[in-house]
């Protein structure tokens, strides 16, 4: 399990340093959500988080990816971010909007919340950019182990991500953990298929092999698509829910 080196440029996108600066630079260009969109991936976020769920977004940056939820009917969104800089900016644009809450926090150490704190952690590009720094392997672990703790059980946590399971699956498909893990890919936005291409639904998950790895036929449509890894924490007792049950449609990408 090493460094996303490929993917990764000369940037330390784990250090507070790197954020504060880039968003101080960045402060008169809008907000920036980080791979998709709220509405590319409201399917995947209503088929297994309840609105009524407590769900804590890591590494909230200054998207709109929660306000999108809460215009949706989410309740409770808690928003960290290891960067002052963007919490105090958050903080202040969302003051009138009771359910999302901002809290400056580095997701290594999230011992602020007690054991089993949340019923969902949706994470859009975090452990990515904690790839991306010095002592990967280890800042992974720190992260992943803290989502595990802090999620109930039957809870999810929900991982946006440009890494495939070659790269990812060996992070996250720990036993400590006691994941189940599904997979859905979906094109960057702004795809085009190629003409005369066989439609493809992208709301089914992907089969993965024994090894938690994508079969050796499949294709990928979109060459650089980004992968969903919804991973269901099994411990004993589970959550039981009619909407873990609920099946993807392609009108739910309509609304």
């Amino acid at each position: 399990m090493f460094r996303d080196v490929s993917a990764c440029n000369t940037y330390n996108y784990g250090d507070a340093l790197y954020w504060d600066a880039r968003y101080i630079q960045d402060a008169n260009c809008g907000s920036f959500d980080w791979y998709q969109r709220y509405s590319a991936l409201r399917p995947f976020v209503r088929k297994y988080i309840s609105p009524t769920s407590r769900v804590l977004m890591v590494g909230c940056g200054n998207a709109v990816i929660s306000e999108d939820m809460v215009k949706d009917g989410f309740e409770d969104i808690v928003n960290i971010d290891i960067s002052s800089v963007a919490i105090d900016m958050m903080r202040k644009k969302y003051e009138n909007i009771p359910q999302l809450k901002y809290m400056q926090m580095d997701v290594k150490d999230m011992s602020f919340f007690p054991d089993e704190s949340f019923d969902s952690v949706i994470d859009k590009g975090t452990l990515d950019s904690l790839m991306c720094g010095t002592s990967a392997p280890i800042n992974a672990a720190q992260m992943l182990g803290e989502v595990s703790r802090l999620l109930k059980p039957g809870g999810v946590y929900m991982l946006i991500t440009y890494g495939d399971p070659t790269v990812r699956m060996p992070h996250i498909n720990q036993p400590v953990y006691n994941w189940k893990i599904e997979l859905y890919i979906i094109p960057r936005p702004g795809f085009q298929k190629p003409a005369g291409s066989t439609p493809k639904s992208y709301l089914e998950p992907i089969p993965m092999t024994e090894k938690g790895q994508l079969p050796a036929d499949y294709t990928l449509e979109d060459p650089d698509s980004h992968y969903i890894y919804v991973c269901k924490k099994i411990d004993e007792p589970t959550l039981t829910s009619d909407r873990s049950t609920d099946s993807l449609t392609d009108d739910t990408l309509q609304r």
